[in-house]
Protein backbone atom coordinates (compact mmCIF):
# COMPACT_ATOMS: atom_id res chain seq x y z
CA UNK A 1 0.00 0.00 0.00
CA UNK A 2 0.82 3.29 -0.79
CA UNK A 3 1.40 6.01 2.16
CA UNK A 4 2.91 9.08 2.81
CA UNK A 5 6.04 9.29 4.27
CA UNK A 6 6.69 11.31 7.84
CA UNK A 7 9.32 14.12 6.32
CA UNK A 8 11.01 17.40 7.42
CA UNK A 9 7.56 19.33 7.32
CA UNK A 10 6.40 16.49 10.47
CA UNK A 11 9.94 18.76 12.34
CA UNK A 12 8.25 19.34 15.74
CA UNK A 13 11.16 22.55 15.72
CA UNK A 14 10.00 23.83 12.78
CA UNK A 15 8.92 27.28 13.60
CA UNK A 16 7.19 29.70 11.67
CA UNK A 17 7.36 33.82 11.00
CA UNK A 18 3.41 34.14 11.75
CA UNK A 19 3.55 33.93 16.03
CA UNK A 20 0.19 32.73 16.53
CA UNK A 21 1.24 29.25 14.27
CA UNK A 22 3.62 29.01 17.21
CA UNK A 23 1.13 28.64 20.34
CA UNK A 24 1.33 25.77 21.97
CA UNK A 25 -2.54 25.14 21.03
CA UNK A 26 -3.41 26.56 17.84
CA UNK A 27 -5.19 24.07 15.38
CA UNK A 28 -2.93 25.00 12.60
CA UNK A 29 0.90 24.96 13.08
CA UNK A 30 3.18 24.62 10.85
CA UNK A 31 3.17 21.21 10.73
CA UNK A 32 -0.57 21.01 9.81
CA UNK A 33 -1.34 23.36 6.68
CA UNK A 34 -4.31 22.66 5.96
CA UNK A 35 -6.76 23.57 2.72
CA UNK A 36 -9.95 25.07 2.15
CA UNK A 37 -11.84 27.49 0.54
CA UNK A 38 -12.51 30.83 1.98
CA UNK A 39 -13.90 34.42 1.00
CA UNK A 40 -13.09 38.47 2.10
CA UNK A 41 -13.75 41.59 0.84
CA UNK A 42 -14.92 41.55 -2.74
CA UNK A 43 -16.65 38.29 -1.65
CA UNK A 44 -15.06 35.72 -4.14
CA UNK A 45 -14.16 32.34 -3.20
CA UNK A 46 -10.38 31.49 -3.18
CA UNK A 47 -8.48 28.12 -1.58
CA UNK A 48 -6.36 28.57 1.08
CA UNK A 49 -4.20 27.50 3.50
CA UNK A 50 -3.90 27.96 6.96
CA UNK A 51 -1.40 28.91 9.58
CA UNK A 52 -1.62 30.20 13.03
CA UNK A 53 -5.10 32.70 13.01
CA UNK A 54 -4.11 33.77 9.00
CA UNK A 55 -5.06 31.93 5.62
CA UNK A 56 -2.63 32.18 2.60
CA UNK A 57 -4.12 32.72 -0.71
CA UNK A 58 -2.35 30.45 -2.94
CA UNK A 59 -3.81 31.99 -5.79
CA UNK A 60 -2.07 35.63 -4.90
CA UNK A 61 1.07 33.55 -3.93
CA UNK A 62 1.11 32.08 -6.99
CA UNK A 63 0.73 35.05 -8.68
CA UNK A 64 3.75 36.70 -6.70
CA UNK A 65 5.94 34.31 -8.02
CA UNK A 66 6.08 31.64 -4.67
CA UNK A 67 5.91 28.28 -6.47
CA UNK A 68 7.80 26.58 -8.91
CA UNK A 69 8.18 23.20 -10.40
CA UNK A 70 5.32 20.35 -9.17
CA UNK A 71 4.39 22.91 -6.51
CA UNK A 72 3.20 25.78 -8.84
CA UNK A 73 1.09 23.22 -10.90
CA UNK A 74 -0.58 22.30 -7.46
CA UNK A 75 -1.00 25.59 -6.75
CA UNK A 76 -2.11 26.44 -10.11
CA UNK A 77 -5.11 23.07 -9.54
CA UNK A 78 -6.18 24.83 -6.19
CA UNK A 79 -6.35 28.95 -7.66
CA UNK A 80 -10.05 28.37 -8.70
CA UNK A 81 -13.15 28.50 -5.84
CA UNK A 82 -12.72 24.64 -5.17
CA UNK A 83 -10.28 22.33 -4.54
CA UNK A 84 -11.75 19.42 -6.49
CA UNK A 85 -8.63 19.94 -9.20
CA UNK A 86 -6.30 19.79 -6.50
CA UNK A 87 -7.97 16.27 -5.27
CA UNK A 88 -7.83 14.93 -8.31
CA UNK A 89 -3.62 15.46 -8.99
CA UNK A 90 -3.15 13.18 -5.87
CA UNK A 91 -1.41 12.92 -2.55
CA UNK A 92 2.32 14.03 -4.75
CA UNK A 93 1.02 17.02 -6.05
CA UNK A 94 -0.78 18.05 -2.40
CA UNK A 95 2.65 17.37 -1.09
CA UNK A 96 4.65 19.32 -3.11
CA UNK A 97 2.54 22.01 -2.33
CA UNK A 98 2.45 21.79 1.33
CA UNK A 99 6.79 21.52 1.18
CA UNK A 100 6.97 24.61 -0.59
CA UNK A 101 4.46 26.56 1.54
CA UNK A 102 6.15 25.09 4.79
CA UNK A 103 9.31 26.73 3.57
CA UNK A 104 7.46 30.09 2.60
CA UNK A 105 6.59 30.39 6.10
CA UNK A 106 9.33 29.01 8.10
CA UNK A 107 11.25 31.60 10.08
CA UNK A 108 13.88 32.85 7.93
CA UNK A 109 12.69 32.23 4.53
CA UNK A 110 13.91 34.67 1.80
CA UNK A 111 10.83 34.95 0.74
CA UNK A 112 8.54 36.33 4.23
CA UNK A 113 7.58 40.01 2.68
CA UNK A 114 6.19 38.69 -0.18
CA UNK A 115 4.27 35.68 1.22
CA UNK A 116 3.01 38.25 4.18
CA UNK A 117 1.33 40.39 1.30
CA UNK A 118 -0.62 36.92 0.73
CA UNK A 119 -2.14 36.80 3.94
CA UNK A 120 -5.55 37.33 5.46
CA UNK A 121 -6.44 36.94 8.59
CA UNK A 122 -9.28 34.26 9.28
CA UNK A 123 -11.17 36.21 11.50
CA UNK A 124 -11.94 38.72 8.55
CA UNK A 125 -12.66 35.68 5.93
CA UNK A 126 -16.17 33.63 5.69
CA UNK A 127 -15.12 29.64 5.40
CA UNK A 128 -17.08 28.27 2.56
CA UNK A 129 -17.71 24.39 1.37
CA UNK A 130 -13.65 23.14 0.12
CA UNK A 131 -15.31 21.15 -2.43
CA UNK A 132 -17.87 20.75 -4.94
CA UNK A 133 -19.44 17.19 -3.30
CA UNK A 134 -20.69 15.09 -5.80
CA UNK A 135 -21.29 11.94 -3.64
CA UNK A 136 -21.88 11.43 -0.19
CA UNK A 137 -21.40 8.08 0.91
CA UNK A 138 -22.03 7.18 5.18
CA UNK A 139 -20.52 4.31 6.94
CA UNK A 140 -20.66 2.70 9.55
CA UNK A 141 -17.35 2.24 11.42
CA UNK A 142 -17.89 1.06 15.27
CA UNK A 143 -19.56 -1.94 16.44
CA UNK A 144 -20.21 -0.44 19.89
CA UNK A 145 -22.32 1.84 18.24
CA UNK A 146 -24.14 -0.83 16.26
CA UNK A 147 -24.68 -2.85 19.24
CA UNK A 148 -26.26 -0.21 21.45
CA UNK A 149 -28.73 0.83 18.23
CA UNK A 150 -29.15 -2.79 17.59
CA UNK A 151 -33.04 -3.90 18.87
CA UNK A 152 -31.69 -6.93 19.57
CA UNK A 153 -28.04 -5.54 20.73
CA UNK A 154 -26.32 -8.14 18.81
CA UNK A 155 -24.07 -7.50 15.10
CA UNK A 156 -26.09 -8.64 12.01
CA UNK A 157 -24.16 -11.67 10.62
CA UNK A 158 -22.40 -9.27 7.89
CA UNK A 159 -21.27 -6.96 10.08
CA UNK A 160 -16.93 -8.41 10.06
CA UNK A 161 -16.94 -9.11 6.51
CA UNK A 162 -18.00 -5.71 5.31
CA UNK A 163 -17.85 -1.95 5.53
CA UNK A 164 -21.78 -0.92 5.68
CA UNK A 165 -22.53 2.14 4.32
CA UNK A 166 -25.19 4.25 2.58
CA UNK A 167 -25.63 6.79 -0.16
CA UNK A 168 -26.28 10.09 1.41
CA UNK A 169 -27.58 13.46 0.19
CA UNK A 170 -24.52 15.24 -0.78
CA UNK A 171 -26.89 18.44 -1.62
CA UNK A 172 -27.31 19.09 2.11
CA UNK A 173 -23.96 18.68 3.52
CA UNK A 174 -23.11 22.94 4.38
CA UNK A 175 -20.17 24.48 6.10
CA UNK A 176 -19.77 24.96 10.00
CA UNK A 177 -21.88 27.27 11.37
CA UNK A 178 -25.42 26.93 9.24
CA UNK A 179 -27.63 25.83 11.52
CA UNK A 180 -30.15 23.24 11.26
CA UNK A 181 -33.56 23.69 10.66
CA UNK A 182 -35.59 21.14 12.71
CA UNK A 183 -36.64 18.84 10.18
CA UNK A 184 -40.74 18.39 9.99
CA UNK A 185 -41.69 13.91 9.20
CA UNK A 186 -43.71 11.18 9.78
CA UNK A 187 -43.35 9.14 12.89
CA UNK A 188 -45.57 7.21 15.28
CA UNK A 189 -46.75 9.27 18.22
CA UNK A 190 -46.77 8.30 22.09
CA UNK A 191 -49.97 6.57 21.49
CA UNK A 192 -48.83 5.03 18.64
CA UNK A 193 -50.83 6.95 16.27
CA UNK A 194 -48.52 7.69 13.26
CA UNK A 195 -48.41 11.91 12.85
CA UNK A 196 -46.72 14.41 10.69
CA UNK A 197 -45.30 17.19 12.75
CA UNK A 198 -41.68 18.30 13.90
CA UNK A 199 -38.92 15.93 14.71
CA UNK A 200 -38.92 14.95 18.41
CA UNK A 201 -36.09 13.94 18.72
CA UNK A 202 -33.04 15.69 17.20
CA UNK A 203 -29.44 13.99 17.38
CA UNK A 204 -25.88 14.48 16.38
CA UNK A 205 -23.64 12.42 15.17
CA UNK A 206 -19.57 12.62 15.70
CA UNK A 207 -17.77 11.34 12.67
CA UNK A 208 -14.70 12.17 10.88
CA UNK A 209 -14.85 13.28 6.75
CA UNK A 210 -13.02 11.69 4.69
CA UNK A 211 -12.44 13.25 1.36
CA UNK A 212 -11.48 11.24 -1.98
CA UNK A 213 -8.76 12.13 -4.11
CA UNK A 214 -8.37 10.77 -7.62
CA UNK A 215 -11.04 8.87 -8.35
CA UNK A 216 -11.57 5.63 -10.97
CA UNK A 217 -13.37 4.82 -13.73
CA UNK A 218 -16.94 3.01 -13.65
CA UNK A 219 -16.10 -0.51 -13.52
CA UNK A 220 -12.95 -0.59 -12.81
CA UNK A 221 -12.26 -1.16 -8.77
CA UNK A 222 -9.78 0.27 -6.38
CA UNK A 223 -7.55 -2.09 -5.00
CA UNK A 224 -6.69 -2.39 -1.14
CA UNK A 225 -3.50 -2.08 -2.11
CA UNK A 226 -3.47 1.26 -3.53
CA UNK A 227 -6.80 2.61 -2.17
CA UNK A 228 -4.55 4.74 0.58
CA UNK A 229 -3.34 6.81 -2.81
CA UNK A 230 -7.07 8.10 -3.21
CA UNK A 231 -7.42 9.21 0.14
CA UNK A 232 -6.48 12.92 -0.01
CA UNK A 233 -7.71 14.49 3.31
CA UNK A 234 -9.92 14.59 6.74
CA UNK A 235 -12.48 16.93 8.59
CA UNK A 236 -15.05 16.89 11.21
CA UNK A 237 -18.45 15.66 10.11
CA UNK A 238 -21.76 15.76 11.98
CA UNK A 239 -24.55 13.81 10.22
CA UNK A 240 -27.82 15.09 12.03
CA UNK A 241 -30.05 12.52 12.92
CA UNK A 242 -33.87 12.81 13.46
CA UNK A 243 -34.12 9.78 14.70
CA UNK A 244 -37.71 9.35 15.19
CA UNK A 245 -38.42 9.69 11.79
CA UNK A 246 -35.39 7.43 10.77
CA UNK A 247 -36.49 4.60 13.08
CA UNK A 248 -40.01 4.99 11.65
CA UNK A 249 -38.39 4.73 7.83
CA UNK A 250 -35.30 2.87 8.80
CA UNK A 251 -36.88 -0.51 7.11
CA UNK A 252 -36.47 -2.46 4.95
CA UNK A 253 -34.19 0.30 2.64
CA UNK A 254 -32.36 2.08 6.03
CA UNK A 255 -32.38 6.21 6.52
CA UNK A 256 -34.21 8.61 4.00
CA UNK A 257 -35.33 11.36 5.62
CA UNK A 258 -34.07 11.10 8.92
CA UNK A 259 -30.97 11.01 7.46
CA UNK A 260 -30.69 13.84 4.13
CA UNK A 261 -31.65 17.00 6.74
CA UNK A 262 -28.11 18.17 6.95
CA UNK A 263 -25.19 17.05 7.22
CA UNK A 264 -22.76 20.02 8.59
CA UNK A 265 -18.50 19.54 8.24
CA UNK A 266 -15.60 21.40 9.28
CA UNK A 267 -14.27 24.03 6.29
CA UNK A 268 -10.68 22.81 6.69
CA UNK A 269 -9.15 19.34 5.07
CA UNK A 270 -6.20 18.02 6.81
CA UNK A 271 -4.39 15.93 3.96
CA UNK A 272 -3.10 12.31 4.43
CA UNK A 273 0.71 13.67 4.84
CA UNK A 274 -0.01 15.94 8.14
CA UNK A 275 -1.62 12.92 9.73
CA UNK A 276 1.53 11.01 8.85
CA UNK A 277 2.84 10.71 12.50
CA UNK A 278 -0.95 10.06 13.68
CA UNK A 279 -1.05 6.72 11.69
CA UNK A 280 -1.60 3.64 13.64
CA UNK A 281 -2.05 -0.35 13.22
CA UNK A 282 -5.99 -1.43 12.33
CA UNK A 283 -8.34 -2.46 14.73
CA UNK A 284 -7.51 -5.86 15.93
CA UNK A 285 -9.81 -8.80 15.14
CA UNK A 286 -10.87 -12.23 16.74
CA UNK A 287 -9.36 -14.59 14.59
CA UNK A 288 -12.90 -15.62 13.29
CA UNK A 289 -13.81 -12.37 12.06
CA UNK A 290 -11.12 -12.03 9.54
CA UNK A 291 -12.65 -9.81 6.40
CA UNK A 292 -12.56 -11.22 2.85
CA UNK A 293 -8.78 -10.88 1.29
CA UNK A 294 -9.56 -8.29 -1.05
CA UNK A 295 -10.24 -5.68 2.45
CA UNK A 296 -7.19 -6.50 3.86
CA UNK A 297 -3.42 -5.33 3.04
CA UNK A 298 -0.28 -5.89 5.36
CA UNK A 299 0.85 -2.45 5.58
CA UNK A 300 -2.77 -1.31 5.87
CA UNK A 301 -3.15 -3.58 8.69
CA UNK A 302 0.00 -2.19 10.30
CA UNK A 303 -0.56 1.61 9.33
CA UNK A 304 -4.23 2.58 8.23
CA UNK A 305 -5.67 3.73 11.22
CA UNK A 306 -5.55 6.88 12.80
CA UNK A 307 -5.22 8.25 16.31
CA UNK A 308 -7.28 11.08 16.50
CA UNK A 309 -9.13 12.69 19.46
CA UNK A 310 -12.77 13.68 18.87
CA UNK A 311 -14.99 16.03 21.10
CA UNK A 312 -18.71 17.26 20.87
CA UNK A 313 -19.58 20.39 22.87
CA UNK A 314 -23.10 21.22 24.06
CA UNK A 315 -24.48 24.48 24.80
CA UNK A 316 -27.69 25.63 25.76
CA UNK A 317 -29.68 28.94 24.98
CA UNK A 318 -29.40 30.10 28.45
CA UNK A 319 -25.79 28.70 29.02
CA UNK A 320 -24.48 31.20 26.26
CA UNK A 321 -27.05 34.21 27.83
CA UNK A 322 -25.00 33.29 31.15
CA UNK A 323 -21.81 33.20 29.78
CA UNK A 324 -21.19 29.30 30.85
CA UNK A 325 -18.94 27.28 28.99
CA UNK A 326 -19.58 24.73 26.65
CA UNK A 327 -20.35 20.95 28.35
CA UNK A 328 -17.89 18.21 26.63
CA UNK A 329 -20.41 15.71 26.42
CA UNK A 330 -18.48 13.33 24.34
CA UNK A 331 -15.13 12.77 24.54
CA UNK A 332 -13.47 9.45 21.74
CA UNK A 333 -11.06 8.57 19.14
CA UNK A 334 -11.02 7.37 15.81
CA UNK A 335 -9.15 4.09 16.51
CA UNK A 336 -12.48 3.23 17.68
CA UNK A 337 -13.34 2.63 14.08
CA UNK A 338 -13.47 -1.25 12.95
CA UNK A 339 -12.53 -0.27 9.23
CA UNK A 340 -9.69 1.95 8.11
CA UNK A 341 -10.43 4.22 5.24
CA UNK A 342 -8.62 2.45 2.94
CA UNK A 343 -11.14 -0.70 3.68
CA UNK A 344 -13.69 1.72 2.90
CA UNK A 345 -12.28 3.05 -0.64
CA UNK A 346 -11.78 -0.63 -1.76
CA UNK A 347 -15.37 -2.00 -0.84
CA UNK A 348 -16.61 0.94 -2.26
CA UNK A 349 -15.02 0.48 -5.61
CA UNK A 350 -15.84 -3.45 -5.46
CA UNK A 351 -18.03 -3.48 -7.53
CA UNK A 352 -17.05 -1.44 -9.81
CA UNK A 353 -18.33 2.10 -8.88
CA UNK A 354 -16.74 4.99 -9.52
CA UNK A 355 -15.22 7.61 -7.23
CA UNK A 356 -14.70 11.45 -8.04
CA UNK A 357 -12.32 13.88 -6.60
CA UNK A 358 -14.37 15.90 -3.80
CA UNK A 359 -16.66 13.24 -3.11
CA UNK A 360 -17.12 12.55 0.71
CA UNK A 361 -17.79 9.89 3.06
CA UNK A 362 -18.59 10.07 6.59
CA UNK A 363 -16.89 7.87 8.75
CA UNK A 364 -20.25 6.52 11.06
CA UNK A 365 -20.16 7.12 14.81
CA UNK A 366 -17.16 6.97 16.31
CA UNK A 367 -18.31 5.47 19.79
CA UNK A 368 -16.16 3.48 21.83
CA UNK A 369 -16.81 1.50 24.55
CA UNK A 370 -16.82 3.94 27.81
CA UNK A 371 -20.28 5.94 28.13
CA UNK A 372 -18.06 9.06 27.95
CA UNK A 373 -16.99 7.83 24.26
CA UNK A 374 -20.48 7.65 23.25
CA UNK A 375 -21.03 9.60 20.32
CA UNK A 376 -24.88 10.59 20.02
CA UNK A 377 -27.60 11.11 21.82
CA UNK A 378 -29.39 7.67 21.30
CA UNK A 379 -27.02 6.11 22.93
CA UNK A 380 -26.04 8.56 26.15
CA UNK A 381 -30.22 9.34 26.50
CA UNK A 382 -30.06 5.26 25.90
CA UNK A 383 -32.91 5.96 23.26
CA UNK A 384 -34.21 8.90 24.90
CA UNK A 385 -35.45 7.14 28.11
CA UNK A 386 -32.24 8.77 30.63
CA UNK A 387 -31.70 12.70 30.84
CA UNK A 388 -28.67 13.89 30.32
CA UNK A 389 -27.44 16.97 32.56
CA UNK A 390 -26.26 20.41 30.28
CA UNK A 391 -25.36 23.03 32.28
CA UNK A 392 -27.97 21.83 34.74
CA UNK A 393 -30.59 21.42 32.19
CA UNK A 394 -32.09 17.80 31.28
CA UNK A 395 -32.05 17.03 27.95
CA UNK A 396 -32.56 13.65 26.16
CA UNK A 397 -32.37 14.60 22.33
CA UNK A 398 -31.60 18.71 21.27
CA UNK A 399 -34.21 21.45 21.64
CA UNK A 400 -34.33 24.54 19.92
CA UNK A 401 -31.44 26.52 20.71
CA UNK A 402 -29.06 24.16 21.29
CA UNK A 403 -26.18 24.21 19.45
CA UNK A 404 -23.20 21.07 19.12
CA UNK A 405 -19.56 22.06 18.34
CA UNK A 406 -16.96 19.57 17.12
CA UNK A 407 -13.47 19.73 17.51
CA UNK A 408 -10.34 17.23 16.71
CA UNK A 409 -7.08 16.93 17.80
CA UNK A 410 -4.31 14.74 16.80
CA UNK A 411 -1.37 14.14 19.01
CA UNK A 412 1.99 12.28 19.42
CA UNK A 413 4.90 12.34 21.44
CA UNK A 414 7.95 13.61 19.79
CA UNK A 415 5.44 15.47 17.05
CA UNK A 416 3.91 18.58 16.66
CA UNK A 417 -0.17 18.60 17.73
CA UNK A 418 -2.32 19.69 14.94
CA UNK A 419 -6.48 20.53 15.13
CA UNK A 420 -9.31 20.41 12.33
CA UNK A 421 -10.97 23.44 13.74
CA UNK A 422 -14.14 23.41 14.92
CA UNK A 423 -17.91 21.45 12.77
CA UNK A 424 -20.88 23.89 14.11
CA UNK A 425 -24.42 24.05 14.06
CA UNK A 426 -27.27 25.46 16.37
CA UNK A 427 -30.94 23.98 16.30
CA UNK A 428 -33.64 26.48 14.85
CA UNK A 429 -37.41 25.88 15.26
CA UNK A 430 -39.16 24.05 12.48
CA UNK A 431 -41.04 25.31 9.56
CA UNK A 432 -44.82 25.49 10.38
Amino acid sequence: MSLVEINDTHDPDRRSWVATANEPDTDFPIQNLPLGVFSSGAGVARCGIAIGDCILDISAANSAGLFSGPAKDAAIAASGSQLNSLFALGNEAASALRKAVADLLTQGSKDEQAANACLVMAADCEMLLPAKIGSFTDFLCSDEHSKRMSPTGNLRQHYHSVPIAYHSRATTVRISGTPLRRPNGQYPGPDGEVTFGSEPAQDFELELGIFVGPGNDLGEPIGIETAADHLFGYGLLNDWSARAIQFWEGQPLGPFLGKSLMTTISPWIVTAEALAPFRMPARSRDPDAVPPAHLLDDDDQANGGLDIDLFAYWTTESMRENGAEPVTITRTNFRASYWTPAQMVAHHTSNGCNLEPGDLFGSGTVSGVERSSWACLAELSEKGTADISVGGEPRRYLEDGDEITFRGRATRDGFASIGFGECSGRILPASR
